[in-house]
């Protein structure tokens, strides 16, 4: 008994492939999806010797894989972290606006509290027939003895 008669086409449409959905995330084979040749072989249900004939799918296997996560993960980190900053950064501009706006209605309420303060005041002392005795004099009363 012999062996069917391998089509090196068949088997790179396999690979080509397995490498597709693995790079798509969606993998039928494969439980993990990483992105490593030992996956790569899963996926596309040949055997090993088999796909490692096929050394310039899997080089370009690899290659799209560079591509795909070019990014390092120091600058992934960086760009996270500015895009957090930014965030709080907003948080804060719109607090800011909101403290601000507080503020300027209360220093309306003070300056309008303290003109009224003042007027009643004028108008107290303008009305009054009680006079006032001077502040810090005191009276003490004297022992009889």
């Amino acid at each position: 008994m012999s062996r069917p008669a391998r089509n090196r086409t068949d088997e790179a449409a396999a690979i080509q492939a397995g490498a597709d959905r693995l790079l798509s995330g969606t993998p039928l084979r494969s439980t993990s999806g990483k992105l490593t040749v030992t996956e790569l072989i899963i996926e596309s249900a040949l055997r090993r010797d088999v796909v490692y004939e096929h050394g310039n799918l899997i080089d370009e296997f690899k290659a799209r894989i560079k591509a795909q996560h070019t990014t390092p993960s120091a600058m992934q980190d960086l760009a996270d972290r500015y895009a957090k900053a930014q965030e709080d950064l907003a948080i804060a501009t719109q607090a800011l606006a909101e403290e601000r706006q507080r503020n300027s209605v209360l220093r309306l309420a003070i300056a309008e509290l303290s003109i009224e303060l003042e007027q009643a005041r004028q108008e107290i002392a303008g009305t009054s027939t009680i006079n006032r005795l001077p502040v810090g004099r005191h009276y003490t009363s004297t022992p009889k003895g």
